[in-house]
C-alpha cells in the first residue's frame, strides 16, 4: 500500500509516475471510508483527488504556497501532508479539522472555511514574496461555486494586474453545493463545451493567461499541465474540468445530496444520518419549505432567496421546481443576497432569505447600509444559530446576536417552538414596516401551543412584548429562544429549593419590553438571562445594562468569546456554567 509510505509531499515526488494512479485510488478509498464512518464533505473531496496529487507532485509545499478555497476539499491534501492516519486509521478519525488549519500543519497557511477567499489570499502571498525578493510559486485552487462570491471577483481583478507569477486553478465541476447559478458559470460552460477555445472568455478579458484541461480527473494530464506553470512570471488561470464525487457512483449521480454527509454504507449508499441536500421530514427546514411554498401559492409577491444552500430552508429540487420564479438562488453571494432582498422589498415583494448565521456575517455592511438604513421589510431566516449547530471554528453560528443586536431598525425574533416560529414568519411576510430576522431554533422542533396561548390568530408583533409564563418573586429567569426549555428546568429546580421564580419568554432578541424589564426589580432581587449565543455584545448584556442603575443583581449565561473548534456542545455549556445545577447554585448564592 503506497499510502503507508507517504509522510509528506516529498514522498509523492519520489514515486514513479506510473504509481500515481494507484496513489489516487488509495487516497480516494481512504476519504470514502472515513466519510462513511464519521461523515464530512465527501463529493467535493472525491472530485479533487487527482488534482491534489498532481499539485503536490509538481509544487514544493510548504515553500510553494497552495491555498484551497473554502478548504472543504482539502482532505486529499491532508492525507499527503503527514495526516494520513486521520483518514486511514479509525482510531484517529476526527483528529484533524475538515478545513485548512495551520495549527495542524505547515502545509496549511490559513484557517479558512468560508468561500471565495483563496485568490485574495494568494494575491497577498505573491505580493509579500515579491517585496521580499523571494522566489516561490503561489497557487489558489477555487471551485464548488466559489467564483460567484464577490470576494472572488475582487481577487481576480487584483490578481490580473499583479504583473507577477500567480496560478489560479479553477476546479470546474459544474456544481456549487446545489447547481451553479450566475453568468460566470454560463461562461465556464461555453469554455468546457469548446475545449477552452470560446471567444467569450472572462479570464482572458480580465487580462489573464488562460489554459484549459478537460481531463481534470486524469493525474498524468494534470501533472503535465501544472509542470508547464512552475515558475511562471505572470498571472495565469488553469481551468480544469473535474467530476464532483468522482469515483463513487452515488455521489457522481447526486452531488448535491452527497456534498456534505453523515455516516453511510459504502456498498448500498444508504445514509445513516442526513445532512446536505436532504430535508428530513419534520425538521425546521422541512417545516419552513412547506410553509413558504404554501405562502407562495397564496401570494405571488412572496419569494424565497438562497445563497447557494437551498436545502437549509427546506427547498429541495422538487420544491424549487414548484416555486418556479418565486425561488431565487443567487449563488454563494450573501452580500448580494441581502442587497437583493432590500430592493425586492422596496419594490413591493415579500422576500425571505434563508442563511446560516456564520455566513450571514459576510454581509454585515449590506445589512447595515442597505437593509437597515433603508428599513426594507424583508425577512431573513437565521439558520443553525446555536451552540448545537456547526462546531468547527470556521462555522460558528452563535455570534449572530452580537452582530445583529446593534443594528438600528432591525427586529430580531427568537421563537421557542414551531407555533411561535410560524406566527412570527407570517407576521413578517405581511408587514411593511421594517426588516426582520427570525432566529430559527437550533434544536429539534417542538410543538408548544401553550406558549402562544396569548396570541390571536392574527398576532401583532409590531412592538416588543415579552411574555411572563410563570409569575414568581425573588428571582426572574429570562430564557431566550431555544434556551426557554432550559429556563423551564431552572425554574422547576428552584421551586424544589423553595424559590418560586418568575419565567419570561422574551421572544424579541434585539428590542426590549421596557415596561416589563423596568418592573423586574420591584419583585426580584436576581435577574438571570439565558441565551444560546456568545455573551460578549449579546442580548443578556443589554438587559444587564438596562438594569445597571437598579437595586437588582443580574447574571448572564451564554458562551464565551472564543473560537472553539470541534467542541461537544454539552461540555462547552458546562464549561461556561450553563447547566441547571450551576445556574441554581449561582442564583441561591446571589439571593
Amino acid at each position: 500500500m503506497l499510502l503507508e509510505h507517504i509522510a509528506s509531499p516529498r514522498d509523492v515526488k519520489a514515486l514513479d509516475a506510473t504509481a500515481l494512479p494507484q496513489l489516487c485510488d488509495e487516497v480516494r478509498r481512504a476519504i470514502l471510508e472515513n466519510a462513511a464512518a464519521v461523515g464530512g464533505h465527501l463529493a467535493p473531496n472525491l472530485g479533487v483527488v487527482e488534482l491534489t496529487v498532481a499539485l503536490h507532485r509538481v509544487f514544493d509545499s510548504p515553500r510553494d504556497k497552495i491555498i484551497f478555497d473554502v478548504s472543504h476539499q482539502s482532505y486529499a491534501h491532508k492525507v499527503l501532508t503527514g495526516r494520513a492516519a486521520a483518514f486511514t486509521d479509525p482510531a484517529h478519525y476526527g483528529e484533524v479539522s475538515g478545513f485548512s488549519n495551520p495549527h495542524e500543519s505547515e502545509h496549511d497557511f490559513f484557517s479558512m472555511g468560508h468561500t471565495s477567499t483563496s485568490i485574495s489570499l494568494a494575491c497577498g502571498l505573491a505580493k509579500a514574496r515579491d517585496l521580499a525578493g523571494e522566489r516561490y510559486d503561489v497557487v489558489a485552487v477555487i471551485g464548488d461555486g466559489s467564483l460567484s462570491g464577490g470576494l472572488a471577483f475582487e481577487g481576480l481583478d487584483n490578481a490580473a494586474v499583479l504583473n507577477s507569477g500567480i496560478v489560479i486553478v479553477v476546479n470546474d465541476n459544474d456544481q456549487s453545493i446545489a447547481e451553479n447559478h450566475g453568468g460566470i458559470y454560463g461562461c465556464l460552460a461555453r469554455l468546457r463545451t469548446s475545449g477552452g477555445t470560446a471567444s467569450n472568455n472572462i479570464f482572458r478579458a480580465m487580462g489573464f493567461d488562460y489554459r484549459y484541461l478537460e481531463e481534470g480527473n486524469d493525474v498524468g494530464s494534470l501533472v503535465e499541465a501544472l509542470e508547464a506553470l512552475r515558475g511562471i512570471d505572470h498571472p495565469v488561470v488553469l481551468h480544469v474540468h473535474t467530476t464532483k464525487g468522482a469515483g463513487y457512483d452515488p455521489a457522481e449521480r447526486a452531488p448535491e445530496v452527497w456534498h456534505h454527509v453523515g455516516s453511510f454504507d459504502i456498498e448500498s449508499g444508504r445514509k445513516h444520518t442526513l445532512i446536505s441536500g436532504d430535508v428530513p421530514e419534520g425538521t425546521y427546514a422541512d417545516i419552513t419549505g412547506a410553509h413558504l411554498l404554501e405562502a407562495m401559492k397564496r401570494d405571488p409577491r412572496v419569494v424565497g432567496v438562497t445563497a447557494g444552500m437551498p436545502y437549509v430552508m427546506g427547498f429541495t429540487q422538487e420544491r424549487r421546481a414548484q416555486a418556479g420564479q418565486q425561488f431565487v438562488d443567487v449563488g454563494i453571494a450573501e452580500e448580494h443576497a441581502v442587497t437583493f432582498i432590500t430592493s425586492l422589498a422596496a419594490a413591493g415583494a415579500s422576500p425571505v432569505f434563508g442563511v446560516y448565521g456564520a455566513f450571514l456575517q459576510r454581509s454585515y455592511d449590506e445589512l447595515w447600509h442597505d437593509l437597515c438604513l433603508n428599513c426594507a421589510p424583508a425577512t431573513i431566516l437565521d439558520i443553525g444559530a446555536s451552540v448545537f449547530g456547526a462546531s468547527a471554528e470556521t462555522h460558528l453560528n452563535y455570534f449572530d446576536l452580537a452582530m445583529l443586536g446593534s443594528l438600528p431598525n432591525l427586529r430580531v425574533f427568537a421563537p421557542t417552538c414551531v407555533e411561535e416560529y410560524l406566527l412570527m414568519l407570517d407576521w413578517s411576510l405581511g408587514q411593511r414596516e421594517l426588516p426582520v430576522v427570525i432566529r430559527v431554533p437550533g434544536t429539534k422542533p417542538v410543538s408548544r401551543p401553550d406558549l402562544v396561548a396569548d396570541l390571536t390568530d392574527a398576532p401583532d408583533f409590531s412592538k416588543p412584548a415579552y411574555r411572563v409564563v410563570k409569575h414568581g418573586q425573588d428571582a426572574a429567569v429570562l430564557a431566550l429562544g431555544d434556551f426557554f426549555e432550559l429556563g423551564e428546568r431552572v425554574v422547576a429546580a428552584l421551586a424544589e429549593h423553595g424559590i418560586q421564580a418568575t419565567l419570561v419568554n422574551p421572544r424579541f432578541a434585539s428590542e426590549f419590553d421596557e415596561e416589563l424589564i423596568s418592573s423586574l426589580p420591584d419583585r426580584h432581587r436576581v435577574v438571570v438571562t439565558l441565551e444560546d449565543g456568545v455573551l460578549a455584545g449579546g442580548w443578556g448584556e443589554k438587559i444587564a445594562r438596562r438594569l445597571s442603575d437598579r437595586d437588582v443583581r443580574v447574571r448572564c449565561y451564554g458562551i464565551d468569546n472564543h473560537f472553539h473548534d470541534r467542541f461537544d456542545p454539552r461540555k462547552l455549556l458546562e464549561q461556561n456554567g450553563v447547566t441547571v445545577e450551576g445556574i441554581i447554585r449561582d442564583i441561591t448564592s446571589l439571593l
